[in-house]
């Protein structure tokens, strides 16, 4: 609200003079307005207005006393109240610091017992350790000091590892265990078993220590193989052989990658020439088609939901089909006429279509540097014809020449993915989301594709109930990117098996 300033206000002064003049002196100031005025009365009305002017001020006067003493009372009360507050805040204060004080002096006590009790305690355990190392007869509760008082059994030292019961693996370990059931455990021969044992016994041994025995190599690669067939939790795998959770999942990771580094070069590597123009005589032998050096097969392992980059790998195509969110990795992999894998490009987000996963790959490298010449690689629709790629045709209205092709080509696609069927049979993680973490996951997933090359080449055969059928939608990519000569190199092939009787009859 605005204020005319231009009213004329009295100040303190003129109320106090104005005041006095009327209460002190009333005869001069009667005296006063009689020689100003004339000299007849003033009328009665005047001086009753005279009057209430006087009431007036006098209570103005006596509100702003009272406003004065009013606001000198609050200022006090504030004082008292801003000092009892200080106070009070210091007080608190004062026991807060106490208690902390006490509190961490508490702690410090438990820490300096703690660290006490576990010094003696090691010092008790290597005492018990080198008296049984020595071979002493004498027995523990003799010993002097009072230390001797805290041992009582050499067996001591092992009272931090929790008792589990490892019967289950001493059964499989045992040489009269039947082999049948040893397979289903293990998706392979006793043989086999002990020939991969074998070959990592100098990578993944373990040296005893005074504590505790190492776990012998045997039960490490069981555990891995165990947890890779069948797919099972660790908390089942620790029960079965005796071992702590952790233990057991650090073991599946050390025993992958010490398949991923002394078994891959031996059973999972790129041909050399020799064994190249073999695998291009046999895929000839059996479809008609020359120069074929192995079929492509991308296929998809489910993950858990990444933290990171979740959108990427999401699989739109699986979910789309299941009515189920589904997040997964691809697995490339090239396989020969015996659906042994030659070359494996694992770990790309499930979001990329078949194409792209094979533009990031090592084959797709080597095929840049002239690796490839003279060699074909048979892929689905997925895949973009090139001049080492042969897809078959994906127009409409084939003619009897192109379908006649396209026929032997999906007989060559059978062998990759009937390959990846036997992959994800034997090894059963692949088939559910599984527990362990994606850095870690390719490690373990190469660990299964070497382990597969292992089975096919010692002949291990595959069970009925292991049998699992592949099914990735493929994302049809177009051929109008690719080069004319590659084009050309496809009718070529698609009229050689036509004029000598290998088009295919299921056109007819």
């Amino acid at each position: 609200m605005e204020i005319n300033t231009h009213l004329p206000f009295l100040t303190q002064e003129d109320y106090n003079n104005l005041f006095q003049d009327i209460l002190i002196n009333p005869t001069n100031n009667n005296m006063k307005k009689r020689n100003l005025e004339p000299t007849q009365e003033r009328p009665h009305k005047q001086q009753k207005q005279n009057n209430n002017i006087k009431d007036i001020l006098a209570s103005l006067l006596l509100l702003e006393q009272e406003e004065t003493t009013e606001q000198q009372n609050r200022l006090l009360d504030s004082q008292q109240h801003k000092s009892m507050s200080n106070s009070i805040f210091k007080n608190q204060t004062q026991t807060m610091n106490n208690y902390m004080e006490h509190l961490q002096n508490h702690y410090t006590e438990l820490d300096q017992s703690h660290h006490t009790k576990s010094k003696k305690t090691r010092l008790n355990t290597i005492t018990a350790a080198s008296l049984i190392a020595s071979g002493s007869d004498q027995p523990l509760s003799t010993q002097t000091g009072s230390e001797s008082k805290e041992i009582n059994h050499p067996h001591q030292r092992r009272l931090w590892v929790k008792d589990r019961s490892n019967n289950w693996w001493e059964n499989c370990n045992r040489e009269n265990f039947p082999d049948d059931e040893f397979r289903k455990c293990f998706r392979m021969s006793k043989p086999t078993f002990n020939m991969i044992c074998d070959e990592l016994d100098s990578s993944v041994t373990k040296k005893n220590t005074t504590l505790r025995d190492a776990i012998p190599v045997r039960q490490r690669v069981a555990v891995c193989l165990y947890r890779l067939a069948t797919g099972d939790p660790l908390r089942l795998v620790s029960k079965k052989f005796g071992l702590g959770i952790s233990t057991c999942h650090k073991l599946v990771l050390e025993v992958s990658s010490a398949i991923r580094t002394v078994l891959m070069p031996k059973f999972l590597r790129w041909p050399d020439e020799e064994t190249m123009q073999k695998t291009k005589q046999e895929f000839e032998g059996i479809f008609g088609i020359p120069n074929v050096g192995g079929t492509m097969y991308t296929t998809h392992i489910p993950i858990i939901a990444p933290k990171v980059n979740v959108g990427l790998y999401y699989n739109k195509r699986h979910t789309e089909r299941n009515q189920k969110t589904s997040y997964s990795i691809t697995v490339q992999g090239v396989v020969n006429s015996k659906g042994v894998f030659n070359d494996v490009c694992i770990g790309w987000p499930g979001s990329m279509p078949d194409s792209e996963v094979l533009e990031k790959s090592a084959l797709y490298e080597r095929a840049k540097r002239g690796n490839l010449k003279d060699i074909w690689i048979v892929g689905n629709s997925g895949y973009p014809v090139s001049d080492w790629v042969l897809v078959p045709y994906k127009h409409k209205n084939l003619t009897w020449t192109q379908h006649g092709f396209n026929e032997r080509i999906g007989e060559i696609e059978r062998v990759g993915k009937e390959a990846f069927g036997r992959l994800k049979g034997r090894w059963g993680c692949l088939k559910k989301r599984t527990e362990i973490k994606l850095q870690d996951l390719p490690v373990v997933l190469g660990a299964c594709c070497v382990l597969h090359n292992v089975c096919e080449i010692m002949n291990e055969e595959m069970d009925e109930e292991w049998k699992f059928e592949v099914f990735d939608d493929e994302n049809v990519v177009e051929d109008g990117v690719c080069s004319v000569e590659s084009l050309k190199a496809r009718d070529r092939i698609a009229h050689y098996l036509l004029h000598h009787g290998r088009g295919g009859t299921g056109f007819l």
